[in-house]
């Protein structure tokens, strides 16, 4: 039996011992081999039950992870509260996908998502729309309070946890965040503790006007790495209050810090909820300095590569949601894209463009008059995952155009801003 270096309870001892199943001895002895390697001193309780899973896709070479679902499911264990789990990796209704793409991406990439999909419901997944990348979002219904102890694993979720919901959770590889929660327990290390969430950088914001969220957020994920950012001076262009607008916002500028970099947590200064109640004693007193201007992020954004064949010629795809469009985004995209088609006399956008957000937004989303006349203009919505169907290679031929930084690191895809992505879209670019 391992010999754990940290304390354990007496609880983890029995379940260490195999008092409650062999599966679950396996899951909590993986728990606590990672803790003992981050030097961590005990186990903290999960008390947000509720689990939000990264794996969501059936790929066939992940035979060790569907051998140990089946061992979970045979030994009979399962998450107590029903979890969440990342977007699906195809959609092939609202994502047109020539006959081989078909082919490749539901035979030979992804064969095995059907069974994988039923293991996830005897494990524990919560509904049939439960695959989403937001699962924070108030129609999804995902969220923790501030100081709970979480076991999620997707990293743009992560993010947003720990730092707009002031949840607890480190940045977990995937089947991590399950045994976190069939077990009950973390590792206490890192972000959990409150000396791992102050901050080793101060970012200083001194642009001309509101940055865009997605290079802001890049621009500091590649200058901090996997460090915890300060940032000063932003909440004068976004507020100081989180509702609608902020938290749609802090959602893509943190999933731009996490994947262009490995950010697990940010303050923002006069916003975030631990900056408001802290303020810049969250700062380490040897934390760098990081200014961030016009010039700076004109720098960023000019040394993106383009990746595609034919660099000259236009997209072909578009992408727009990647961490998934909450209900007020979704709008937003909507109303600007019918606006912007009226502007220059044109009834359909100028390519396949796909919005993609969460399966209970776009639920609700239906409902709205919006719908129908979006759906007129061409545009698609789906609940796919853009980065899983980029894994298909058949797909690095199209010429994606993305407003996400996420997937531009991820893909293939060419990134945009908001801007240039809607002048596209709807033919104001060639006016």
């Amino acid at each position: 039996m391992y010999e754990p270096k940290m304390k354990l309870t007496e609880e983890q001892k029995l379940i260490l011992a195999g008092n409650s199943g062999e599966m679950k001895r396996k899951c909590l002895e993986s728990i606590v081999r990672m803790g003992d390697i981050f030097e961590a001193p005990n186990l903290l309780e999960v008390t947000h039950k509720e689990c939000h899973l990264v794996t969501s896709f059936g790929i066939n070479m992940l035979s060790p992870l569907y051998r140990i679902m089946d061992e979970l499911i045979e030994d009979g264990v399962f998450c107590d509260d029903k979890f969440t789990v990342d977007p699906r990796p195809l959609d092939f209704k609202n994502v047109k996908m020539s006959l081989l793409e078909k082919i490749v991406g539901s035979k030979i990439i992804y064969g095995k998502q059907k069974a994988y999909e039923e293991q996830l419901k005897k494990i524990g997944l919560k509904n049939e729309n439960a695959f989403t990348c937001t699962c924070y979002m108030p129609e999804v219904g995902n969220v923790p309070n501030k100081g709970d102890i979480i076991s999620w694993a997707e990293s743009s979720a992560v993010v947003f946890a720990n730092s707009v919901l002031g949840a607890r959770c480190n940045r977990n590889s995937g089947m991590f965040d399950l045994f976190g929660a069939v077990t009950g327990f973390v590792p206490n290390f890192g972000l959990v503790t409150d000396e791992g969430r102050k901050a080793s950088w101060k970012v200083i914001i001194k642009t001309s006007k509101k940055p865009e969220a997605q290079l802001l957020g890049s621009a500091i994920g590649m200058k901090v790495v996997e460090d915890v950012p300060y940032v000063i001076g932003l909440d004068k262009f976004i507020g100081n209050e989180i509702n609608d607008q902020t938290r749609d916002y802090l959602k893509d500028f943190g999933a731009a810090t996490a994947s262009n970099g490995a950010v697990g947590l940010y303050h923002i200064d006069n916003l975030t909820p631990e900056a408001k109640e802290l303020g810049d004693s969250l700062i380490k007193d040897d934390a760098k300095t990081y200014i961030i201007d016009d010039e700076e992020l004109d720098r960023i954004y000019k040394n993106y590569p383009v990746m595609w064949k034919n660099k000259n010629k236009d997209a072909n795809r578009v992408f727009i949601g990647c961490p998934h469009l909450s209900f007020s985004q979704l709008e937003e995209w909507s109303n600007n894209i019918i606006d912007g088609l009226n502007e220059t006399n044109n009834k359909k956008v100028s390519t396949r463009v796909v919005l993609t957000t969460s399966p209970d937004v776009l639920v609700e989303f239906r409902k709205t008059t919006l719908y129908d006349k979006i759906c007129k203009t061409g545009v698609r919505i789906s609940s796919v995952c853009p980065l899983m169907y980029t894994n298909n290679p058949l797909t690095h031929s199209h010429r994606i155009l993305t407003n996400s930084n996420k997937l531009r690191t991820y893909s293939m895809a060419r990134f945009k801003t908001d801007l240039e992505v809607l002048n596209f879209i709807t033919g104001k670019e060639n006016k």
